[in-house]
């Protein structure tokens, strides 16, 4: 059995390493090639094209890259045509990947997708595409893949992968010793996100918001995760400029997460990680004001935070645009913060969110879907 993946981004790169991963366990035969990284590389994937080539493009730089996208879909399909895989498995990336799956399909080769366009909060018209072109349909959401069913695309909820990523890997008092907190005190951990421009746009007014809370709560500790993509010492330096302690953690996320009172976080799967880890959190989101106003009237959901979307209200409060103020998170956190009985409401209406998703063991499950449905395709 031979299967092609084409993925286009590091998150793509990740899953999709995930799922090979657990296809060479099923079936150590399995011969898997595609478009990819370094992780589906390490994960026994023979790299057709390395996505390190598609680097980070802006608009501008897409409309001149066009005729390479075209040359990059050709490549893959003449691939196609040598190699005969049994299966395309598309991860993610739709402007390319959607475009991709009309060639599969016109050529005879069955199209499973793997994270899919979020039609729920924009650009409706890409899930009557999924539904044509794609021969099976694989959701990280139960509320997404109801959408999908109803627009007749043949699609499997087997549950998000975080289900089995998300849980942490020290008890409290050994995490807190680690990150040299005090296991008894309230503690704030502060996300502003992995992106530089989300960092220095919100962490300010966390900063700020951090200020307010300690004048009520002069007990309170603060931790935040410095993300891979961020350079320490501009977190030390925005920290000492705000003139409040907090300490800089490296790794260990989801320990940091457990040994939490309460957590403020930029919109984002980090305010899914936190409600699987039934974490208190405040969401706050903030963009350039015309990609905000172009985001009223593309996008078509009243909550931003995944946790409110999964569950259909809002469980996770939310700060937008000019309501981010140091003044506004500090008086959305410090009611949670101080009030144990608010505190354990939201604690859990989070954990829904991981009782809503299913149960773990996702990626197993998705690897023998699809592999049920390649065995089925072959011998129809």
């Amino acid at each position: 059995m031979k299967i092609m993946f084409s993925a286009g981004e590091a998150s793509g790169d990740l899953h999709g390493a995930h799922l090979a991963q657990a296809f060479r366990t099923l079936d150590p035969s399995i011969e898997l090639i595609g478009m990819g990284g370094n992780c589906m590389a390490k994960a026994g994937v023979r790299i057709i094209y390395d996505i390190k080539n598609l680097g980070f493009i802006g608009v501008g730089e897409i409309l001149r890259k066009i005729p390479f996208f075209f040359r990059l879909r050709s490549f893959l399909m003449q691939t196609m045509e040598r190699e005969k895989p049994d299966v395309l498995i598309c991860v993610d990336y739709p402007g390319f990947n959607m475009r991709l799956i009309k060639k599969a399909k016109a050529a005879g080769i069955p199209v499973v997708y793997y994270i899919l366009p979020t039609i729920w909060a924009w650009n409706k018209s890409r899930g009557a595409v999924i539904a044509k072109y794609t021969d099976l349909a694989v959701s990280l959401f139960p509320f997404e893949a109801d959408l999908y069913r109803h627009l007749g695309t043949n699609v499997v909820y087997a549950g998000h992968p975080l289900l089995d990523e998300v849980h942490p890997s020290m008890s409290k008092s050994e995490a807190s010793c680690y990150f040299g907190l005090a296991k008894e005190k309230p503690t704030v951990l502060l996300m502003p996100g992995s992106r530089l421009q989300e960092v220095k746009g919100l962490l300010p007014d966390m900063l700020a918001a951090a200020k307010k809370i300690q004048q009520v709560v002069p007990e309170v500790q603060f931790i935040l995760p410095k993300a891979s993509t961020i350079d320490r010492a501009l977190l030390e330096q925005m920290i000492q400029c705000a003139g409040i302690s907090v300490t800089i953690g490296e790794d260990h996320v989801y320990d940091m997460m457990n040994i939490s009172t309460v957590a403020i976080a930029s919109s984002g799967t980090a305010t899914l990680e936190t409600a699987l880890m039934a974490l208190p959190t405040v969401l706050i989101y903030r963009v350039s004001k015309l990609t905000y106003v172009l985001a009223k009237l593309l996008v078509h959901v009243e909550n931003i935070g995944l946790p409110n979307i999964i569950m259909g209200h809002r469980i996770m409060p939310e700060l937008w645009e000019d309501d981010v103020t140091g003044d506004n998170i500090a008086n959305t956190i410090i009611p949670i913060l101080t009030d144990s009985e608010q505190r354990q409401k939201m604690s859990h209406d989070m954990a829904q969110v991981r009782a809503t998703m299913g149960e773990t063991g996702v990626i197993d499950r998705i690897a023998t879907t699809i592999l049920q449905f390649i065995t089925k395709e072959n011998y129809a």
